[in-house]
Parts: structure tokens; C-alpha cells; sequence
């Protein structure tokens, strides 16, 4: 049976880096013969992070967020999958805030507050955390491990790939002030020459989630 793999695009920007690196993961998961799902959060209708309202520490709805809003559809497919695609930006040394949203509705809805079983997700699943950054990708560490922790703890095992120093712009030069802060030119060099690298280590990535 084929297995069946969420993709989720935490970024705005349709064909550039995080979207790219997602797909090429997805297509690497395809490759192993899983079916891909997939769901860009910037489209979706309109949602918030977690609300507090604790419905999904009563019993008939353990593990599940309750709250009914643009969230609540991608909840259900990844608790109904096989494996987790997963990628974000960052902005201000952080993910993005759907990110955020997904984020702490996804892990809170299996914390339990108990000692004996903090955690009642029965069934983990693998997660590929994907980030890109216009920095250097040696920046984030803790940030990265930290999420990495939580999600292998929460959801299921998880790996993480980050893509720094990413090209932003096809032309420095149209801004309406310097971006003196980057080296257009090395900038572009690296996205001709290292990034597709990294989008043919993201496919493999993909691939491996499934077998």
C-alpha cells in the first residue's frame, strides 16, 4: 500500500527556496512511492495558533485539536499520514508565524501534562523539517535542535535540513535602496552552484522518509 505524506509549505513565496526545497522533497518521496498531499498555509482560510481552550486534554478528543478553522483540515491529514514534509523560512531568527500557528497546535494537542505518558500520540510518524535563510545555515543550531527535539518527542522521529546564505531576489540591483548588507554576486553564485545540491539532498531526504 502506498504510503501517504504531508507536505506543508509554511512560506509565502511561491517558487523560490522553501517552496522549492519542498517539492524536491516531495518528489523524492514520490520516487519511493508514497502519494504526496500537500498544503500551502499562506492560502489557506483564515486560522490562529493555539487558543487555549484545552478540548484536547478531555478524552473523547485526545490527541486532537478541536478548534474549527483553516488549521483544523491539515491537523486531520497529518494525523491520518505516513510521514511529515515540513518547511519554513525564517524570518527574524525565527520560523514564520504560520509556522508558529501549525506548530503549537500540532505538538499541544498531544501534551498531556502527565508524568507517566507526557505524550499521547500512539502513532509517530518520520518528519523532514526543512528551513532556508538568507544568513549562514551555522546560525541556527539551537533554534534547529530545539524544534527538532520537540517534534521527534511530539510527532515522530524528525531531521532537519537548512538551506542558508539563499538567493532573495533574481536582481539586487532593483531595490529601492542598497542591499548593501549581501553579496548579490556571491549570493547568486551559491544558488547556481550549492543549491542544487541541496535540492538533490532534500529529494533523497523525500525518499527516505518512505522506505
Amino acid at each position: 500500500m502506498s504510503k501517504n505524506i504531508i507536505a506543508i509549505n509554511a512560506g509565502p513565496r511561491k517558487g523560490w527556496n522553501t517552496d522549492t526545497l519542498i517539492t524536491e522533497a516531495s518528489k523524492g518521496a514520490e520516487s519511493a512511492g508514497a502519494t504526496i498531499r500537500r498544503f500551502d498555509l499562506f492560502k489557506l482560510e483564515k486560522y490562529t495558533g493555539c487558543v487555549s481552550c484545552f478540548g484536547c486534554k478531555k478524552e473523547k478528543f485526545k490527541g486532537q485539536c478541536i478548534c474549527r478553522d483553516g488549521l483544523k483540515p491539515v491537523l486531520d491529514a497529518i494525523r491520518e499520514s505516513d510521514g511529515l514534509i515540513i518547511g519554513s523560512p525564517n524570518y527574524l531568527s525565527e520560523m514564520t508565524a504560520s509556522f508558529r500557528a501549525l506548530y503549537e497546535r500540532l505538538i499541544f494537542q498531544n501534551l498531556t501534562y502527565n508524568k507517566e505518558t507526557p505524550c499521547c500520540n500512539a502513532r509517530p510518524i518520520p518528519v523532514l523539517l526543512i528551513m532556508t535563510s538568507n544568513a549562514p545555515d551555522t546560525m541556527y543550531r539551537q533554534l534547529l535542535q530545539n524544534y527538532q527535539q520537540t517534534l521527534s518527542h511530539f510527532v515522530g522521529p524528525a531531521e532537519v535540513f537548512v538551506s542558508g546564505n539563499t538567493l532573495q531576489l533574481k536582481d539586487y540591483s532593483k531595490t529601492d535602496w542598497p542591499w548593501s548588507m549581501f553579496d548579490a554576486e556571491d549570493k547568486k553564485r551559491r544558488h547556481e552552484t550549492v543549491f542544487p545540491e541541496e535540492c538533490r539532498a532534500v529529494f533523497e531526504k523525500g525518499a527516505n522518509l518512505v522506505r
